[in-house]
């Protein structure tokens, strides 16, 4: 496994999937137009098959801040997130800082020490959109090293990446394009009743939008998978299309992987 596929700690990451979902994914070489994700979050499925050109998505701002201002100058975000000090009340000090007042490469500085530095890895915001896990402690901060900044600068070099909500992204995907589709859910449930997803939920009504334009991009010849919840109600949304069983999901606990989660892997 490389080592970018660890960069992030994310919510719902298939980081630990990959074993699995791997034999069911193209390999870049068979992607004959663009690696296209509409949640990328934390970029699993994207730094394992490391396409040469991507269209990468998701509706939280502050990380795709964080993945701009490392390839704009990953320089500048290492020696930021280098010079934060240690501790609770830095923690907490950081966290409130106002995100608008800070340039790119310090929101992006100050994302990834979040991200190293929280709670088990958790990327929730309130419905004010301040991002508000509690701190974890120091010892995953001196994972990251400079040479992984550099790394994902050069691979991201190559990707388009937006700030927005799924739908343009999926209705951007033309014949030729691969979409892999990880959308906000928990395991056997209807709906994300969290606030993870960029500070608000991600309903039933969702899941709806999401498989008319899945259906959508189909009919445009776009090849797809998704890894989804196995809600019979959300199965029932993509009746004709093909569904597996994950044998090794998303446990209740946060970071563990349980047997017969609740979770497929749907595709066209």
């Amino acid at each position: 496994m490389n080592q970018l596929t660890t960069f992030l700690r994310y919510p719902g990451s298939k980081r630990r999937m990959l074993a699995f979902l791997s034999e069911y994914l193209p390999s870049s070489k068979m992607i004959a137009g663009r690696f296209i994700e509409p949640f990328v979050g934390g970029g699993a499925i994207y730094f394992h098959l490391q396409p040469k050109n991507a269209l990468l998505a998701d509706l939280n701002p502050e990380l795709i801040d964080l993945y701009r201002g490392i390839v704009k100058n990953p320089e500048r975000v290492w020696r930021i997130y280098r010079a934060y000090p240690q501790g609770k009340a830095a923690y907490k000090r950081i966290r409130a800082a106002r995100v608008d007042a800070l340039s790119l490469s310090q929101r992006a500085a100050r994302s990834l020490y979040l991200n190293r530095t929280c709670f088990k890895g958790m990327w929730r915001h309130n419905l004010a959109g301040r991002f508000n896990v509690g701190y974890g402690g120091e010892s995953r901060r001196s994972v990251i090293a400079r040479k992984n900044l550099f790394a994902l600068a050069a691979l991201l070099s190559t990707a388009r990446l937006k700030c927005c909500d799924f739908e343009p992204t999926i209705f951007a995907a033309t014949s030729g394009d691969y979409l892999f589709v990880d959308p906000p859910y928990r395991p056997g449930a209807k709906e994300q009743t969290t606030e993870h997803y960029a500070g608000r939920q991600f309903t039933f009504g969702d899941h709806k939008r999401l498989a008319a334009a899945l259906r959508a991009a189909d009919k445009r010849n776009v090849r797809w998978s998704m890894t989804i919840s196995s809600h019979p109600d959300i199965l029932k949304l993509y009746r004709g299309f093909s569904a597996t069983t994950i044998p090794r999901g998303t446990g209740r606990q946060i970071g563990s992987l349980v047997r017969n989660s609740g979770e497929v892997l749907i595709a066209n």
